[in-house]
């Protein structure tokens, strides 16, 4: 583990391989899982401002789940949660040919919004939890992610590489930087 200010950082993070390979898993990331993506507080209230701007995006089983269930809900642990369409994918999905994709960041790449998507889908597969003196860093290895991280290694793509935006967006850009210089020079040692 690294300690970089109030983070605790695991190592996979600096030395497992990964990249997004959509052809391989669908976007089934945003299907699979026991409850909606988590949420902050300052997130739920964003979806709440953004939802008629992203409603024409999205799929009508998407728009049904949220006039039933709202634009974010409390999963069985009390978190809020993005909901999902009938227990499965979250509601905010659309379909580009057989895949799976975020109508949140479709309306931000095209400059309807400026939220992206929630940071726990940006991190994936990194997720943050928050203690009293501390923040846990960790990578989450799901079987669906197998591709990603095959093609991570055939490319010599590192977690922290991949997830460089998303990273510098949960942490800042004086932490990726330390992150980076740690990765090197774990690499320079394992030599």
């Amino acid at each position: 583990m690294l300690r970089i200010g109030d983070y605790i950082i695991s190592f996979d993070l600096l030395q497992k391989n990964f990249k997004c390979d959509l052809q391989a898993c669908f976007g089934n990331c945003c299907r699979y899982g026991d409850a909606g993506a988590p949420l902050t507080d300052e997130e739920v209230n964003i979806l709440e401002e953004i939802k008629n701007i992203i409603y024409p995006y999205l799929r009508q089983e998407g728009k049904t789940a949220i006039e039933k269930q709202g634009t974010s809900q409390r999963d069985i642990e009390g978190e809020m949660v993005t909901p999902l369409i009938e227990n499965q994918e979250c509601v905010y999905t659309i379909l580009e040919g057989n895949i799976l994709k975020c109508a949140i960041e479709k309306a931000w790449s095209e400059g309807k919004i400026s939220f992206r998507k929630p940071l726990s889908c940006h991190l994936f597969p990194v997720r943050m939890k928050k203690y009293e003196s501390f923040t846990a860093v960790n990578v989450e290895e799901w079987q669906i992610c197998f591709a990603a991280r095959e093609k991570g290694r055939k490319e010599g793509v590192y977690v922290y590489e991949f997830l460089a935006d998303a990273l510098r967006r949960a942490l800042g850009e004086e932490i990726y930087t330390q992150i980076c210089i740690a990765a090197k020079e774990l690499r320079k040692h394992s030599l």
